[in-house]
């Protein structure tokens, strides 16, 4: 099972280009932003392989993708997987999105990373 600190890893040298700093806070990675934000990542430490990657960005609005199951999201196809987009709008997960927790986290990398440059 990959670590908060394997995932600090990742953030700190693939996405080096977008990430300004890590830290730990708490039981979450703080992943702090160069251009808008931060994310917040949580592992979870009792259930194997559930995650939440959490952007918020400077206007209020974020971005997440998690699989803890939420009942208000059961009638998703990709139900417990989900992703917030922008306020409380809950959509499946984009196309192409991995399901695992490393693949889905440089998935949200990419699509965060994509996003600010639009």
């Amino acid at each position: 099972m990959i670590t908060l600190q394997e995932i600090a890893r990742i953030a700190e040298i693939e996405f080096s280009g977008l990430v300004e700093s890590t830290e730990y806070i708490g039981f979450k990675l703080r992943i702090v932003i160069k251009q808008d934000g931060f994310i917040d990542v949580w592992l979870s430490r009792k259930i194997k392989d559930k995650f939440s990657y959490h952007w918020e960005v400077g206007d209020g609005s974020f971005y997440r993708y998690d699989n803890f199951p939420d009942s208000n999201w059961k009638d998703l196809e990709t139900f417990p997987f989900h992703f917030h987009d922008g306020y409380f709008d809950n959509i499946g997960v984009p196309p192409g999105f991995s399901k695992d927790v490393e693949g889905g986290f440089r998935d949200f990398m990419d699509w965060v990373n994509n996003k600010l440059r639009v």
